[in-house]
């Protein structure tokens, strides 16, 4: 027998045993699945209100096995919720009958407790379980993480985030975290005057991006649609409606590659402002972003340390105001060492980098050798501003110079963070830039939104948009370094040999 077999015969051993364990508390007439539970209060609400020397104090929480002892005639668990941990005593004595189920407990168990609060000799605050103040909610059939030291297998943990949360508390802090960040965005944009509003996600064109769609169908209209890429088109157009100050924290699709970076499905949090431009939306990012270090960062280094800023990785990012704006001209020649008018040497650049650029478009090796040379560089909070035109099909060029346009990416810890426009708001010019955009796309989705021309011909109000990256701004924000760490269920490749799950032994 490998080590392989001997580690799945355990297991299912273990789970065998489960079972037994099963039949035995039916056999005491309990429902091993529970039912409704109220009154319990998170454990670290309880800890805080502990109070040395009263006598009086009672508890009633819930949550899951993480840790027993068995001791004879008592046992101490360590329940987990939502919240925290907090250790249950359970004596032989105090739960009459109830000690035979009491001894059926087993990791992973989901149990309700109810007793008298104190101490223990080592000083551990313990709720001390009475009789008929036990509860089993619902039982644990597969054997949990070994030792219950943590769910270690990184492709596993991904898989089963289900046993993920609860196994590595600080993956539950990290997307609680999450919550928290969007919820601070939120509450500021509102605050703000910015309201919240909902586009649609699936769209008859593939549009306000350049990227490739996914494709559904619609069965009973027969028309095959488009999971959206951006909401930008359809925001834009409620800009002309007269909403002035939008936003919309998005699902969005892109049938592109898996990286630590990119996940096929994201968050991203658009918005625009009329009678603003990139320079309103550079403040507001600041203003945002500022905000959820603040409040929400758990890696702020202290305010004396020369190095001060947020742990990423190895890299240490100082968010301190204001950040760094620099051109997308400066920093190609900086980082290149070539001047953005001299095409002849960005494609001696690209051909030293190993870059494909016969057949390119200009614009696209310029900014082929910019990701190449410049992107690894900005660690910090960098504002690239004025990007060149061809690049920006839905942004306003620059009235002192026409072969740029009014737009920033922001680049923090070798990431792009967030994209912005001064909006092109000019019906003819949009025409013409999205002619010149549908040149380069698919044939299968190659088609113009004559409906937005006709919402511009109504008038847009001059505006700027902005867009954060939601995953990404999480991944800095907790020190994930993987974008499938902030992402609840991410998507994986399928198992080449996945079993199917098992069914339940009890037969119910």
């Amino acid at each position: 027998m490998t080590g392989k077999d001997e580690i799945s015969d355990g297991a299912g051993k273990l789970e065998r045993q489960r079972q037994e364990r099963l039949a035995r508390i039916r056999e005491l007439g309990i429902d091993p699945y529970g039912g409704r539970y109220d009154g319990a209060e998170p454990a670290a609400q309880v800890k805080l209100r502990y109070k040395d020397g009263d006598e009086t104090q009672q508890a009633r929480c819930a949550g899951r096995i993480v840790l027993l002892r068995e001791m004879g005639s008592l046992t101490f668990i360590t329940l987990r919720d939502r919240s925290d941990t907090i250790q249950l005593g359970m004596s032989k004595k105090l739960l009459g009958p109830q000690w035979q189920l009491a001894k059926l407990l087993e990791l992973g168990d989901i149990i309700g407790a109810e007793g008298k609060l104190g101490k223990t000799r080592t000083g551990e605050i313990t709720i001390w379980v009475v009789e008929n103040g036990l509860a089993l909610l619902s039982k644990c059939l597969c054997q949990p993480p070994e030792k219950f030291h943590g769910l270690a297998d990184v492709d596993q943990r991904f898989r089963m985030r289900f046993v993920d949360l609860w196994a590595n508390p600080e993956v539950m802090e990290r997307f609680k975290k999450r919550s928290a960040i969007i919820a601070a965005i939120r509450n500021f944009l509102e605050s703000k005057g910015f309201l919240e509003v909902e586009t649609p996600m699936m769209q008859a064109i593939a549009g306000g991006a350049a990227a490739r769609p996914f494709v559904t169908h619609h069965n009973s209209l027969d028309l095959d649609l488009f999971l959206r890429i951006s909401p930008e088109l359809f925001l834009k157009r409620l800009l002309v409606g007269g909403m002035e100050k939008i936003f919309e924290i998005n699902r969005s699709f892109r049938n592109e590659g898996l990286s630590r970076q990119h996940n096929p499905e994201f968050t991203m949090l658009e918005l625009y402002q009329a009678y603003g431009d990139y320079n309103a939306m550079m403040d507001l990012t600041e203003q945002i972003i500022s905000l959820c270090v603040e409040k929400h960062c758990p890696s702020v280094l202290p305010a004396q340390d020369r190095q001060g800023g947020v742990r990423f990785g190895d890299l240490t990012i100082d968010f301190t105001r204001p950040w760094r704006r620099a051109t997308y001209a400066e920093l190609l020649k900086q980082y290149a060492g070539c001047d953005i008018g001299d095409i002849k040497a960005i494609r001696e650049k690209a051909r030293a980098l190993g870059l494909e650029e016969p057949g390119m478009d200009d614009a696209v090796v310029t900014n082929e050798v910019f990701e190449a040379t410049v992107e690894d560089k900005l660690v910090a909070p960098t504002f690239v501003i004025d990007y060149p035109a061809a690049l920006c099909p839905l942004a306003r060029r620059k009235k002192t110079d026409g072969k740029f346009a009014e737009r920033f990416e922001l680049f923090v810890a070798q990431m792009e963070l967030a994209n912005a426009y001064t909006e092109l708001n000019d019906p003819a010019e949009q025409y013409e830039n999205f002619l010149t955009q549908l040149r380069g796309q698919e044939e299968s989705i190659r088609t113009m939104d004559k409906d937005y021309i006709t919402a511009l011909k109504y008038g847009m109000p001059p505006a700027g948009g902005l867009g954060i990256g939601i995953d990404r701004l999480v991944m800095v924000l907790t020190g994930a370094t993987t974008i499938r760490d902030v992402v609840l269920f991410p998507l994986l490749k399928p198992k080449s040999a996945e079993r199917p799950a098992d069914k339940p032994a009890d037969g119910d």
